[in-house]
């Protein structure tokens, strides 16, 4: 597929400090790209590279073809930001708010009120096209938010924790949206998220930046089967029932860790360890409650990968 965004040899320093260390990866087109990283990982100080917010001390970077650096008005042209803190025009009107921007983007009067027609019926947001930013709870803002940043129709969508801090509902809608904008408009989406669970459900494809440096990247379900360690059996015990030392002497298992009623081992080979878990507790006279073996989560590879205990960069 067609690369809508190149970043090569990327890295920016803050004085004496590392925040991005030489990152490499590509954005495909039409694709949702999320990236992943614990606080002060480099996540932030990357997107303000492609953004053009800051520019790099080393590497280079495009965006549609077009370079940050040489070209960054350009680059700009292509993209919308929707930052974690809405940053909303309290004094206007949602549609006020959505027809500056508009404008800002040098959106033609008749598209920008055709578009912002759209947005605000499928944000849900008809009904409050009158009232002021000032008014709105939160869930509503981050609404407006994505309003004020499609009405220019960019070809990559900056979306810095779109759901943080939202209700259930509101987040549930949230990611609907862009999973629809994504599959009906062919949008690009650039994810930064905390939300393990949000990006695996999302995207197509996650980096995971650690230390200032690219760690893993690929598809969630490539990069779960990257780690076969995480792979695990759970089993409950009725009373009596098999201790940890026991556990941790299965063939195979290199890690017990103990649940409320429970155990969970970690092991490659999680069919052979249940069968051994099977005949020892027949041996010892331990009826299992339950037994089920599980496929590594996103979240327990992302643990995995940052866990190294090496000094925090910058965000």
């Amino acid at each position: 597929m067609e690369n809508l965004i190149e970043a090569r040899g990327l890295t920016r320093r803050f004085a004496r400090l590392v925040a991005v260390d030489h990152v490499d990866f590509d954005v495909r087109r039409g694709e949702i790209f999320g990236f992943l990283g614990p606080n002060g990982a480099g996540k932030t100080t990357t997107v303000r590279m492609l953004t053009g917010c800051i520019l790099p001390n080393e590497g280079s970077a495009s965006v549609d073809g077009h370079d940050i650096i040489r070209e960054p008005v350009a680059a700009r042209e292509h993209l919308s930001i929707v930052p974690e803190e809405g940053n909303v025009y309290v004094n206007l009107t949602v549609w006020q708010n959505v027809m500056l921007m508009g404008e800002l983007y040098g959106v033609a009067r008749a598209r920008r009120r055709q578009r912002g027609e759209q947005l605000l019926k499928l944000f849900g947001l008809n009904d409050k096209a009158a009232q002021k930013g000032r008014t709105l709870s939160k869930g509503l803002r981050q609404r407006l938010m994505l309003c004020m940043a499609l009405v220019s129709d960019p070809t990559i969508l900056f979306l810095d924790e779109p759901t943080s801090g939202l209700d259930v509902a509101s987040a549930r809608l949230i990611r609907e949206l862009i999973v629809q904008m994504n599959r009906d408009d062919g949008m690009t989406v650039f994810l930064t998220t905390h939300n393990i669970d949000e990006a695996e459900r999302l995207c197509d494809r996650v980096a995971i930046i650690h230390n200032g440096r690219i760690a893993a990247i690929d598809a969630p379900g490539a990069l779960r089967n990257q780690f076969e360690s995480v792979r695990s059996v759970e089993v409950t015990f009725s009373d009596p029932g098999l201790d940890e030392a026991e556990l941790r002497a299965v063939p195979g298992v290199n890690e017990v860790r103990a649940l409320a009623g429970g155990f969970r081992l970690f092991t490659s080979q999680p069919g052979r360890a249940a069968e051994a878990i099977g005949c020892l507790a027949r041996e010892r006279g331990a009826p299992i409650e339950s037994i089920r073996t599980l496929e590594p989560s996103l979240e327990e590879v992302f643990v995995r990968i940052t866990e190294t205990p090496e000094e925090t960069t910058g965000e």
